[in-house]
């Protein structure tokens, strides 16, 4: 497994000072939120671009985290358009991937629009991930969209499918073969989403622990400062994900 930190645990935090974070707690790599608050957003100009590559310094950005929802209603263009904007800015930094949320159950629109997007994404191109978020919150939900989508991968975020029923296990064998990044995190309970320190809250990580022996993709620390300011810093939690991704889990 490769451990990366997403910057949605580091808000205001500077790229250059959340790439030091990373290198000092010896992670792969960052998944890079975009939006105009983190400095990285599919608006920046070339110039801007070849600087977010210096700053990242050889530090893979392993995925961009978009917000494109690829399965609202609505006009295709407009989402096809954002999603080739985010392609091309993941080019640009070298990135291999490019998160979508679901953002509605119009499956037959959300694989339309994924493969209008093909040219952006040839099979050396980065990869657009779907994440199990929203609308799609399980790996069931998500595998039938990527029935109809044959370039695009997936996100397991560990808290979505549990807190809508659906067992780890299920999760897995529905997204196996098309999985490339594991997002890590707990939660107190199924109706609390509120982000605790791993291994605190309710979230299986034990059993997904267990499950994902063996697994070579990446895995991203989600931790939610951005949406919950309150929380602790995420150094207070990236120890607990080294151990988790190491297999020295359960915790003492």
């Amino acid at each position: 497994m490769r451990l990366a930190l997403s910057t949605l645990g580091t808000p205001g935090l500077p790229l250059a000072d959340a790439v030091a974070l990373a290198r000092r707690f010896g992670l792969d790599g960052l998944e890079l939120r975009l939006h105009p608050d983190t400095g990285v957003h599919a608006g920046l100009g070339a110039a801007d671009r070849a600087a977010v590559r210096r700053t990242l310094g050889g530090l893979p950005a392993f995925c961009l985290s978009g917000y494109v929802r690829i399965c609202e209603p609505g006009a295709d263009g407009p989402v096809v358009d954002a999603l080739r904007a985010d392609l091309r800015l993941a080019r640009d930094l070298g990135a291999d991937h490019v998160r979508v949320f679901p953002g509605g159950t119009d499956l037959a629109a959300g694989a339309r629009r994924l493969a209008a997007v093909a040219d952006e994404a040839p099979d050396e191109g980065p990869t657009v991930l779907v994440e199990t978020h929203d609308a799609l919150p399980t790996g069931a939900a998500v595998a039938e969209l990527l029935d109809r989508a044959p370039r695009a991968g997936a996100i397991w975020d560990l808290l979505h499918p549990w807190r809508h029923g659906e067992a780890p296990a299920d999760t897995l064998h529905r997204l196996r073969d098309r999985l490339h990044c594991v997002q890590l995190k707990d939660a107190p309970s199924p109706a609390c989403t509120t982000p605790v320190p791993l291994g605190t809250g309710a979230v299986p990580l034990d059993e997904a622990r267990r499950l994902l022996d063996g697994y070579d993709g990446w895995v991203s620390l989600e931790w939610e400062r951005t949406w919950y300011p309150g929380i602790p810093p995420v150094e207070d939690v990236l120890p607990g994900a080294l151990d988790w991704v190491a297999g020295r889990w359960p915790a003492a």
